[in-house]
């Protein structure tokens, strides 16, 4: 009788520098290390440090464009209001008048904003 099985010193066995197969490694849980700081889409995700870095580079930026900004237009102008009159540099006049124009904007937003939770309030009490 023969033995099916070659023995190992047997010219008919597996050459060394050939690799055994293997069997595929087994999903093992993400590395959290590897994970922590990524999103689910593998992009980094934003702390409250890189948001407030983020905010401090946009404020900076502004002020140098509002540096600019008052620097060109320093020049004085007249303004006539309701029987006020007086003279101010252009940068200021414009700059008041943009605060002015947000704000009357944003009251009316805000009146709005207030009636909807209070009708949502009030709605949710039912």
């Amino acid at each position: 009788m023969t033995n099916p099985v070659p023995p190992e010193d047997s010219p008919l066995e597996r050459p060394r520098d050939v690799a055994e197969p293997t069997a595929p490694p087994e999903p093992s849980a993400p590395d959290e290390r590897r994970t922590a700081g990524l999103d689910r889409k593998g992009r980094v995700k934003r702390t409250r440090a890189s948001e407030l870095w983020i905010g401090l580079i946009t404020a900076a930026v502004l002020a140098v464009l509002f540096l600019v900004f008052i620097a060109q237009n320093s020049n004085k102008v007249t303004i006539q209001f309701l029987g006020w009159e007086g003279q101010v540099s252009l940068a200021v006049a414009l700059l008041l008048s943009a605060v002015i124009g947000a704000l009357v904007v944003a009251v009316p937003g805000v009146v709005r904003i207030v009636q909807l939770r209070t009708a949502l309030r009030h709605n949710a009490k039912r």
